[in-house]
């Protein structure tokens, strides 16, 4: 799984920066379009969250069952989601506003706040100037899926 992380690394990824620093400053996310990936570095089990820190969107509770997190974890990668943006910088502080407890409209990605260690959870990002986010994004959902099975964790849909 180390070459997990080192290919997406040779890819053009750059960041990976834990959820709590980040937080404390999102100044440093490019503006640009591009996808960006959520990575769990850990080698021990994930511990769920009855109830995470995920805001209530629309009022919709981002709860779901311990049942259904230990059924989309992917454990043999470290990826947790993969995500697309046209703003990167914009895309992600509303990601980490919505794992904050704010109602922010990041529904997608919300089973990240129901594990224990999402605070540690490292984020990193790679500009996609030549090429659409949203392509980007399916190419690698659809190369994911194909190494593992199924989706990353938090990833619901295509």
């Amino acid at each position: 799984m180390i070459q997990e992380i080192e290919n997406y690394k040779k890819d053009g990824f750059i960041g990976f920066i834990p959820v709590s620093k980040l937080r404390e400053n999102t100044k440093i996310l490019p503006e640009n379009g591009g996808v960006y990936i959520v990575v769990r570095n850990s080698d021990n089990a994930p511990e769920f969250l009855d109830k995470g820190t995920g805001g209530f969107f629309k009022k919709k509770n981002p709860n779901v069952s311990i049942e259904e997190l230990e059924a989309n974890y992917v454990r043999d990668s470290k990826i947790v989601y993969i995500g697309k943006a046209t703003s990167l910088k914009k895309r992600i502080a509303q990601l980490l506003r919505f794992g904050a407890g704010s109602a922010v409209g990041h529904w997608g990605g919300r089973y990240l706040w129901q594990l224990s260690d999402s605070d540690n959870l490292l984020i990193a990002w790679k500009p996609t100037p030549s090429i659409d986010p949203g392509d980007e994004e399916t190419r690698m959902l659809e190369e994911f899926e194909s190494l593992h099975g199924q989706l990353p964790f938090a990833n619901l849909r295509k």
